[in-house]
């Protein structure tokens, strides 16, 4: 049955970002509404990878929703580079002051954020999407496709790069950025025991390798492939021989097993500047897409809300609410923490991968990253500086 429900902040999306937020905003006893187009199960039943820098495990803990990640994830400290026939490992931890990664899938974090909130009492209305929405004055109205309406004084995007808060701001209030990428990966999830304690980056001349830990049981595997390739032209015999050929070191094993998921990556990058028109706020995909390259997307999402939560906190702290010009900060503090994170993608991208002889440049290209790889190797000053961006900025609070 439609319903009208007034609230102070509506959430478009359950994912990481609106999940943060609505926990962080239910705590501080603002009133919040989650809204997503999936159910539970299908929300959990999107396998992610998910590699979580130091201040999202650090938010998760003062969330007091870190218990499952700590107990079932694993913390990753390093990880190995094996390029024309060396190998090599940096201690990102060491070189960070003891900070570090853990290893935990994102539906993982959506299922214990999701059940926080609702353990708290919040409001989340799963199921049902979000069809349109409109700024009138002071406030927001959404209106969702059973024909429930939704009136906030903010909306938080946080549904997509397809959702309906991007496709509310009107043309030219937001400028994209875009970058379609020279690489394409088979990524691949394979019911085989890790192959070493850390993530493997291998960079070969027949293409990319990346070997990353999922559990003690599963393993996830990347493979640069020629742009245009299929799953279909990629049989598993094929996939099993390109990794063992582009991880191989003498004296180290390749475990394999059932490939049980495998797909092709569009790797593309995007921002959308400013993160915010009106009263809405855009928030995860909604407003970047980065390449999966150092496991960024996730971790920039939750940032996202906690920088939201922060802002609307301000907000309300200041001149009791009245000057909208403070709202403007979301976007101006989040938008050069996210082409930090491009930057340091699109380099671990052209680091790793290898150029087609026709390519241009290419054999200059191939050089450059050589150096990079070296200076990884034998410079402290660079491993120290690769180190800070990999495991990512220290946490904001409100």
């Amino acid at each position: 049955m439609p319903y009208e429900t007034t609230t102070r902040v509506v959430i478009l999306g359950a994912g990481p970002a609106g999940l943060t937020l609505g926990n962080l905003l239910h705590a501080r006893g603002i009133p919040c509404v989650v809204v997503d187009k999936f159910d539970r199960e299908q929300l959990l039943g999107r396998t992610r990878a998910g590699l979580l820098e130091y201040r999202t495990v650090e938010t998760m803990r003062r969330m007091g929703l870190a218990d499952r990640l700590l107990k079932e994830g694993h913390r990753h400290t390093g990880c190995e580079f094996r390029f024309t026939g060396r190998r090599t490992y940096t201690d990102f931890s060491e070189l960070y002051e003891g900070r570090s990664h853990h290893v935990y899938p994102q539906q993982e974090v959506v299922a214990d954020l999701l059940d926080g909130l609702l353990r708290a009492g919040g409001d989340v209305r799963l199921g049902v999407a979000a069809e349109s929405l409109e700024q009138n004055g002071d406030g927001v109205t959404v209106h969702l496709a059973d024909g429930s309406v939704l009136h906030g004084a903010f909306v938080a995007g946080a549904d997509g790069q397809h959702g309906v808060a991007r496709a509310s701001t009107p043309p030219g209030a937001v400028t994209e950025y875009e970058m379609v990428h020279e690489f394409q990966w088979l990524t691949l999830i394979a019911t085989a025991a890790p192959s070493a304690e850390w993530t493997i980056y291998a960079q070969h001349e027949r293409g990319f390798a990346g070997h990353l830990l999922r559990s003690d049981t599963v393993t996830r595997f990347h493979l640069q492939v020629p742009v245009g390739d299929t799953v279909e032209t990629w049989p598993d015999d094929r996939i099993w021989a390109e990794l063992r050929a582009r991880l191989a070191h003498p004296g180290w094993t390749l475990h394999e097993g059932p490939v049980i998921s495998k797909n092709m990556l569009d790797m593309r990058s995007r921002v959308a500047e400013p993160m915010q028109y009106g009263r809405v706020f855009l928030l995860g995909d909604a407003a970047h897409i980065i390449s999966p390259s150092g496991g960024k997307g996730l971790n920039l999402a939750v940032a996202d809300a906690v920088e939201l939560d922060r802002v609307l906190a301000e907000y309300d702290r200041a001149d009791g609410g009245t000057d909208p010009g403070r709202l403007a900060a979301y976007s101006a503090r989040r938008v050069p923490d996210v082409w930090q994170a491009q930057e340091f993608s699109h380099a671990l991208l052209h680091m790793m991968h290898t150029y087609p002889p026709g390519a241009p440049d290419a054999a200059f290209r191939q050089r450059l990253q050589q150096s990079r790889l070296a200076q990884l190797a034998n410079s402290e000053h660079y491993a120290r500086s690769f180190a800070t961006r990999y495991i990512g900025p220290l946490p904001t609070h409100s």
